[in-house]
């Protein structure tokens, strides 16, 4: 039965394209001799025709995919090219910016070296100290400059530490919120006298007496005593007052002017004087 059923299918189709093949004849016998077509010409064109639309819909539509596909490409290549544009632009706009804000910098600086006494000597942060019993930096300047031990060190905020130690070409700088550290200082209204120690992130103002005035938002500035720093070199905020029962002095705490978590450049003043006060 299925080698029967078989055979069946295979006249069919030797007849249905049999029959195709005459109406083909047909219409071309009649298009070559004929200007009017009969009826089974007609049918023949007719059919021929229906099938050459559906191949130009088919091949159309195959073609319209082929185009959206390439245009596809054509648009993620272009994506990928505006993409490393942008990078390039984002890159070139944050090497502007740095380079402005250097400047400024740099400007603030170079004004501040004017007011201070001659002479000092610009110097820029290469590194911290990784040792953990001191609060230092070190700069990229050394006894080949003329750095000594003592010199003191500031910036345009205010005060930063004096030269612990010194190599031909760096320097190490005892940053003044380092509890090694002591400075003589006073409140610039009241110009009361005290000597600030660091104490990690803040200053503590020493040896204030209880009956002296002190408010929080008081200005601490550098008193020029023992000269080390210059008079007038701002130093800090205070934060804080507190007046125990015991004891004779206050305990004030004092914001530093200094951000030390964000310097780059200092400024040495070139004058030899003892590290510690």
């Amino acid at each position: 039965m299925r080698k029967r059923t078989k055979r069946a299918r295979q006249i069919k189709a030797l007849l249905l394209f049999g029959v195709v093949l005459v109406l083909v004849l047909m219409l071309i016998v009649a298009t070559v001799g004929r200007q009017e077509f009969n009826a089974p010409h007609k049918f023949a064109l007719e059919i021929i025709g229906s099938a050459q639309t559906g191949v130009t819909r088919v091949t159309g539509f195959f073609s319209s995919i082929w185009d959206d596909y390439l245009a596809l490409v054509d648009v993620h290549k272009e994506n990928v090219r505006l993409r490393e544009e942008v990078k390039k632009f984002k890159a070139t706009n944050n090497e502007y910016r740095e380079a402005v804000a250097n400047n400024v910098r740099l400007s603030k600086l170079l004004g501040l070296k004017e007011t201070l006494p001659p002479p000092t000597l610009t110097a820029r942060i290469v590194g911290k100290d990784p040792s953990l019993w001191f609060r230092t930096v070190i700069i990229d300047r050394g006894s080949s400059d003329g750095v000594k031990q003592g010199m003191p060190v500031v910036t345009v905020e205010g005060i930063v530490g004096q030269i612990m130690s010194t190599s031909p070409h760096y320097a190490k700088v005892l940053l003044a919120s380092d509890p090694n550290s002591a400075i003589d200082v006073l409140i610039q209204n009241s110009r009361i006298q005290g000597i600030i120690k660091g104490d990690g992130d803040d200053y503590q103002l020493n040896y204030v007496l209880k009956n002296c005035e002190v408010k929080e938002g008081d200005a601490i500035v550098t008193s020029g005593l023992g000269g080390v720093f210059t008079k007038g070199l701002p130093v800090g905020t205070v934060t804080k007052v507190t007046k125990s029962r015991r004891g004779m002095f206050q305990e004030i705490t004092i914001r530093p002017a200094v951000d030390f978590t964000q310097l780059e450049h200092l400024i040495i003043i070139m004058k030899e004087n003892s590290l510690t006060e």
